[in-house]
């Protein structure tokens, strides 16, 4: 009888030699290739991980989701990491975890105020009003499309209790003004680090500096494992509780296969239950089931490894596509950092001048005819969407800058998967297309 030992490292060989022969790629065509905007950069090694993961077939959360747990928790210097299913999901566990009643007079109740921006991706929004709490619309900078201080510090009432916001396209917001903001008031604050995996505050990595943070895995993120998101936390509280809604909302904490972990699992009471009743039975929570499984986390293990690579490539791609596109400011806005900040760049976020003499509908639509792909800045003014119209909400001034990304602002990528020829296509796009008008 075969070894099984030997027969996995047979398998895991021949994986490598597949991954050579199926995804080498051709060299770029310009008009014929696509440009992505976007996408998943590997090699053998993440092949080899999900291969040798599902040969376990454990499936669930195991010995790589607890590597790539610890592992992440050391990259950003913070104490817990969570993995769970989306970067999505991800926002939604951290705002709710304020939510719980394990924090007594500091968890948030329906009605509450939760400061954010309207221009963004609906899952920082959607957790809000999911918990029945009331968001408050601030608008943002043009150039690093982040909120305004100034709107910030106006924004905050006797309801006020939370800031959760994201650092738009990697470009962290002024976390100086949130943070003593937070401090003075005694506010939480929550990280939406999905597209800023990488980036730097003074010197310090994003997603370390609130209560909470969320980070997506989605392939067009800064790492993939396909689908999957991470919540940290220095708080072991909070990531007790943010555990506990993510594992259906069971107050054992035991990892799983494990039992006792407490060693109180018959000897406690809780509620009206019967005096020790099994605590892995117990729930303190209205929670979820939103784990990942090992396979992806395998993935992830592999492509967090390479993080310090694909954020320089991205930073690089992000400075020779500034130096194409400087001689038309004229014509566009393109964006910035925000001080004290170095951002691990998500795309190359534009906006079409008012003033321009032409459209950012004319400008992709060309684009997209030579096969460069473009995005809108999500959804523009969420506050516009089928979805969002008349939620219960409050704006503090107006939203302008918020209603101009929503008409005139794109992206284009800066992922590492772009070679110069790519980007030189591109430069010499936008050339074209001005040259044309």
């Amino acid at each position: 009888m075969a070894n099984p030992n030997e027969l996995r490292a047979e398998i895991l060989k021949l994986v490598e030699m597949y991954c050579s022969e199926k995804f080498t790629k051709a060299p770029f065509s310009p008009g014929n290739d696509l440009v992505h905007y976007a996408g998943r950069v590997f090699d053998a090694d993440e092949l080899h991980n999900l291969i040798d993961s599902s040969l376990d077939f454990f499936l669930t959360a195991g010995r790589y989701s607890e590597e790539f747990e610890a592992d992440f928790a050391d990259k950003l210097g913070v104490s817990n990491a969570l993995l769970v299913n989306s970067g999505s999901s991800a926002n939604l566990i951290a705002l709710t975890t304020l939510t719980s009643p394990k924090l007594g007079t500091r968890r948030l109740k329906p009605g509450d105020e939760v400061i954010t921006v309207a221009a963004g991706f609906p899952t920082t929004l959607a957790p809000i009003l999911q918990n029945n709490l009331v968001p408050v619309f601030v608008d943002v900078n043009l150039g690093d499309y982040t909120a305004i201080p100034e709107r910030i510090a106006a924004a905050i009432g006797p309801k006020t209790r939370a800031i959760m916001m994201a650092h738009t396209l990697g470009v962290p917001f002024d976390l100086d003004c949130v943070l003593e903001l937070a401090k003075k008031h005694d506010l939480w604050v929550i990280e939406d680090n999905c597209d800023a995996l990488g980036s730097l505050y003074r010197g310090k990595l994003t997603g370390s500096f609130g209560h909470l943070a969320s980070h997506s895995f989605y392939p067009a993120h800064h790492i993939t494992m396909g689908e999957g998101g991470c919540v940290v936390t220095n708080d072991d509280e909070l990531a007790r509780i943010a555990r506990s809604f993510r594992d259906w909302g069971r107050d054992c904490y035991c990892a799983g296969g494990e039992n006792n972990t407490c060693g109180k699992r018959f000897s406690q009471q809780f509620g009206t239950l019967p005096a020790g009743y099994d605590h892995k039975y117990v729930y303190s929570h209205i929670g979820y089931n939103l784990k990942v499984t090992d396979m992806q986390a395998a993935i992830g293990c592999a492509q967090l490894k390479k993080l310090d690579g694909f954020v320089a490539r991205r930073k690089e791609n992000f400075s020779k596509l500034t130096a194409f596109l400087k001689p038309f400011e004229g014509q566009l806005i393109l964006p910035k950092a925000t001080p004290k900040s170095d951002p691990a760049w998500f795309a190359f976020p534009i906006t079409v001048r008012p003033e321009a003499g032409f459209a950012r509908n004319d400008l992709t639509q060309f684009l997209e005819s030579r096969k460069i792909e473009t995005r809108n800045l999500f959804s523009g003014n969420l506050l516009r969407h089928p979805a969002f119209e008349g939620i219960p909400c409050r704006i503090v001034g107006d939203l302008l800058n918020t209603d101009l990304i929503t008409t005139n602002t794109f992206f284009i990528g800066v992922y590492p998967g772009l070679t110069d020829a790519h980007l030189q296509y591109m430069a010499g796009s936008f050339g074209d297309f001005v040259k044309g008008r």
